[in-house]
């Protein structure tokens, strides 16, 4: 194989890597917001169970959580590798996004909650549309380094069979038996991929800031 085709063969696992990452980041997201919102406003007794759901979660390495959520998911719901392998990508995401947007949530003063029901809006629209709108502007930041472990943690779905960029720079090493050059590439278009993102989100974070006072 030459190497045109060589590099070609491993660029092409990038629609993979991207589309997993596409579908786990915006789960993780949904996921980590709900949850986040009952960390801090659930009562003594949510706040406990997400506790300890981000312990659980965040202290078993994300391979093995991986291959327990897609036996479970692909077992119930008969899915593909791919949407297994992204779904429970997004749920092991989910827990390090809760506590992300958590600490933004608390990072808002509580004095915007008094404002607000002192004109009148009960707590859940105060939250809506007071507490989330300046938490997500301040989990901004933070969030991107949540982006870039989630595109490189979608190679973990090669251990499933998803030919993603990982997995075809194994299939490539092993028939060459060129594995310096093969993961090489790999680890540039990983690299690209994590670059990029982190580029437009610190553009998102400068546009989205919220002014200091003077």
């Amino acid at each position: 194989m030459d190497v045109g085709r060589f590099i070609q063969y491993i660029a092409s696992g990038t629609a993979y890597t991207v589309s997993v990452t596409l579908i786990a980041l915006p789960l993780g997201l949904f996921l980590g917001l709900i949850f986040s919102l009952l960390y801090v406003y659930g009562g003594k007794v949510l706040t406990r169970i997400m506790s300890i759901y981000s312990t659980v979660m965040r202290g078993i390495p994300p391979i093995v959580l991986l291959f327990i959520l897609y036996f479970m998911v692909s077992g119930n719901i008969n899915l593909s590798p791919f949407w297994a392998g992204s779904i429970s990508l997004g749920i092991v995401s989910s827990a390090y996004q809760m506590e992300i947007i958590r600490g933004a949530l608390l990072s808002v003063s509580g004095a915007q909650m008094m404002a607000a029901r002192a004109i009148g809006m009960s707590r859940m629209r105060a939250i809506k549309h007071i507490i989330i709108p300046q938490a997500f502007r301040m989990a901004i930041c933070p969030w991107s380094n949540e982006a870039a472990i989630v595109i490189k943690d979608s190679s973990l779905v090669y251990a499933l069979g998803v030919p993603e960029i990982l997995r075809r720079a194994q299939l490539i090493s092993a028939s060459t038996q060129q594995p310096f050059l093969a993961f090489i590439v790999a680890g540039l278009i990983y690299f690209m991929l994590v670059f990029v993102t982190n580029r437009l989100l610190d553009g998102l974070d400068k546009r989205m800031r919220i002014p200091a006072n003077p």
